[in-house]
């Protein structure tokens, strides 16, 4: 399934923090001022966190996006439900790909979520929302 994101093709970002392997979130700030929050809203029996990051986040700085796009994976065993979040960002100078895993006991969301962070706005987005 193809998600819609937040951060669009041509946006600019300029800043990036907590984008390494085992993070529980990210926070990435545009050239406009604007901040979102990726992570997951913890609610009780699941887990979500940053797996794997492949390529160079500096790449992604002072340079307009040419690709902002996001797929997903989900499946179940006796145990569990899961769910392989993949998020692909790049500029002309490279690209970052990020998979996020989260599990659960099959009640709760694996889901990655978007929260948009400024003092002027406040506003909590769900993957495949329009934007």
């Amino acid at each position: 399934m193809i998600n819609k994101l937040p951060i669009k093709v041509g946006d600019i970002i300029v800043n990036i923090e907590g984008m390494q392997k085992g993070s529980e979130e990210i926070i990435f700030t545009l050239s406009t001022g604007i901040k979102y929050k990726m992570y997951h809203d913890q609610d009780c029996c699941e887990r979500v966190e940053l797996e794997d990051v492949v390529g160079d986040i500096v790449n992604l700085l002072n340079s307009p996006l040419i690709i902002s796009e996001s797929s997903d994976n989900c499946g179940e065993n006796e145990y569990q439900r899961y769910t392989y979040t993949y998020y692909k960002f790049a500029t002309i100078k490279g690209y970052v790909d990020l998979s996020w895993y989260g599990s659960s006991n099959g009640y709760y969301s694996e889901r990655v979520d978007w929260e948009l962070l400024n003092d002027w706005c406040y506003k909590k987005v769900a993957i495949g929302t329009e934007f």
